[in-house]
């Protein structure tokens, strides 16, 4: 069996890892739909984004969440039973409205409009997953969804995530998602597509 390389290799991300993790991400996120309307600005989206990322994972998921890393890659994962820490809190929501300027009420609608198509049985939700484009290939986003998706098998538990990038849709369709509907976000937003894995228990020994 070919031994995965080492930076394919999940570690659990900590706060100390938040600025790497955000220029990942920003990378990762350059041309994404949603963060594109969120940060329309091409001269400083790098830099916002950046910023955008390192806030809701050092608020937010690296507190509540289980967050992984790679050299190139991170994901952000919420746990069942922490459903109600997948919508940015008011603190976190506060921080970001300098960031996002006038773009924040719109940030707000988009987030309460996402958390509204989710499941309400227990299941894993996929907050963020992304590979910066240098390390297109290498296969350490596919190294993080896998580490992810083992972990809600080993619960027997759905996934949920969302996507606004159409090109990423089979990608998921590839690992085991369905599509189970869209969303227009409001105020002119993308459209929001919602996607659902069913748990699957591993093999007894």
């Amino acid at each position: 069996m070919t031994r995965m390389p080492t930076t394919n290799t999940p570690k659990a991300a900590t706060a100390d890892d938040a600025a790497r993790i955000g220029g990942v991400l920003a990378r990762a996120f350059e041309d994404d739909p949603m963060m594109r309307w969120f940060f329309p600005d091409g001269a400083t989206r790098d830099a916002g984004l950046a910023r955008y990322f390192a806030t809701l994972f050092t608020r937010q998921y690296v507190r509540h969440g289980v967050c992984e890393h790679t050299a190139s890659a991170a994901a952000f994962w919420v746990p069942p039973g922490a459903q109600d820490k997948a919508v940015p809190d008011a603190e976190t929501v506060q921080e970001l409205v300098e960031l996002l300027g006038d773009r924040a009420a719109l940030f707000q609608q988009a987030t309460a409009a996402a958390a509204g198509q989710g499941p309400q049985e227990p299941h894993w939700y996929l907050a963020v997953i992304g590979a910066d484009p240098a390390a297109q290939g290498q296969g350490q986003g596919a190294a993080l969804l896998r580490s992810g998706l083992a972990r809600a098998d080993a619960d027997g538990l759905p996934v949920h995530l969302e996507s606004s990038k159409p090109s990423n849709l089979p990608v998921y369709e590839h690992f085991g998602f369905t599509v189970l509907g869209e969303v227009r976000l409001p105020g002119g937003g993308p459209t929001l597509w919602s996607m659902r894995r069913e748990g699957r228990r591993p093999p007894q020994a």
